[in-house]
């Protein structure tokens, strides 16, 4: 099945996460606690999800080989920035 082009605002949920990264989902919360990780947004009472630009940063600097403290710094950038409405 094709997926539809991610945009700017695109969310995607935990099982798209772990396609996008490869990670298990024990993986991706054990990273949000190690701040390795960005947190999830509330969707609802019993639903979260990522937005799909932090995601794909995330990737990025994996495969640009960043630090972990890099990888901190970045996470708490784009936590910032959500707030900051950007």
């Amino acid at each position: 099945m094709a997926q539809a082009p991610q945009t700017a605002n695109t969310i995607l949920r935990r099982g798209q996460v772990e396609t996008e990264t490869g990670y298990s989902r024990s993986t991706i919360y054990l990273r949000i606690s190690q701040r390795l990780f960005v947190k999830p947004i509330s969707l609802g009472a019993r639903a979260v999800g990522w937005p799909a630009h932090e995601v794909s940063s995330l990737n990025a600097a994996r495969i640009a080989g960043k630090s972990e403290t890099e990888i901190r710094a970045l996470v708490a950038k784009l936590e910032t920035s959500r707030k900051d409405g950007q």
